[in-house]
């Protein structure tokens, strides 16, 4: 579980701020929204290919740089 401690005189949304972006590091987030609803295997493995081949694109294209 993610948590954070909240310094002296630190205001709440400040301390929030920080709490969301720790989660965000973690991928506790996308994660829980992943998980929200079902999601069959073969669509599972077609989204991460679909991602994997947009990185590749990615990686070929500032390869050059």
């Amino acid at each position: 579980m993610t948590e954070i401690k909240l310094k002296k005189g630190e205001p709440v949304e400040r301390a929030l701020r920080r709490l969301k972006k720790k989660m965000d590091r973690e991928g506790t987030i996308k994660d829980v929204r992943n998980r929200r609803a079902f999601e069959k295997p073969s669509a599972r493995k077609r989204r991460k290919m679909k991602a994997s081949k947009f990185q590749a694109m990615l990686a070929a294209r500032y390869a050059d740089y």
